[in-house]
């Protein structure tokens, strides 16, 4: 454990728990796609495969109810005959790649995350994302011992596809079965996938929103749900300066 780590308490069992997407909140990116990207990219075959199949399973991608499958297709593809251990091909990208992904580390987000922990709230990652690869990238910023719920996986035919993906209800109903039942005093996401996450949190947070979600997320969430930009470019909300 860092020295960084070393200041946290753990929190009391009746502490607030709080809850932060990981992707577009604490990460400027989607990091699955950046890892599954890299596992397609590894070999010329795959590529070719990842176009062949990109017509029907990218479109899946950009509706919730064939999202996973979309997802869980390029999965397959970056990871078919591979025989090292998926949780391996992980540590490898993240080692190939650490300037990129330390850059893409939010400092506003995560300073917000290191006073919920400072102040010995129960702070939770809860993430689409595989956990691995987000207790890795949270390494870089001595926050690897925080818990993180993600999609979990499975090898079919060859290769890794999600088993349960932690998205949208299925992401309340996983914190739930790690233990995470209580009241959620705060959640923090831009995604209008966690709108049940939000709905649920007694103070909700949007942040680095689509424009086009504003409304939805007005429609939607109590008047006065603060709506912030933690500096993801391209992205709605009220900018919060990294010195603010």
């Amino acid at each position: 454990m860092t020295l960084d780590a070393l200041r946290y308490r753990s929190p009391a069992g009746d502490a607030p728990l709080v809850v932060f997407d990981f992707d577009h909140t604490l990460y400027d990116g989607d990091s699955g796609s950046h890892l599954f990207a890299w596992l397609i990219r590894r070999s010329a075959w795959r590529m070719l495969l990842a176009l062949l199949i990109a017509p029907i399973a990218g479109p899946m991608i950009a509706f919730l109810p064939t999202r996973r499958h979309g997802i869980g297709a390029f999965v397959w593809v970056g990871t078919v005959f591979e025989r090292a251990p998926f949780d391996a091909l992980i540590d490898r990208y993240v080692a190939d790649n650490v300037d990129g992904i330390r850059a893409r580390l939010l400092p506003v987000a995560l300073d917000v995350f290191h006073r919920h922990r400072v102040a010995g709230d129960r702070v939770v990652v809860a993430t689409g994302a595989p956990p691995r690869l987000a207790r890795a990238i949270l390494a870089f910023v001595a926050h690897e011992d925080v818990p993180v719920i993600g999609t979990e996986v499975k090898r079919v035919f060859g290769g890794i596809r999600a088993a349960r993906h932690c998205h949208h209800a299925m992401k309340m109903t996983m914190l739930r079965d790690a233990g995470y039942g209580g009241e959620i005093a705060a959640a923090y996401s831009d995604s209008t996938a966690d709108l049940p996450l939000l709905q649920a949190a007694r103070n909700p947070v949007v942040v680095n929103p689509k424009s086009k979600g504003i409304a939805f997320f007005r429609e939607h969430l109590p008047a006065g749900t603060p709506m912030l930009n933690w500096g993801c470019p391209g992205r709605a909300g009220d900018v919060v300066r990294a010195d603010a």
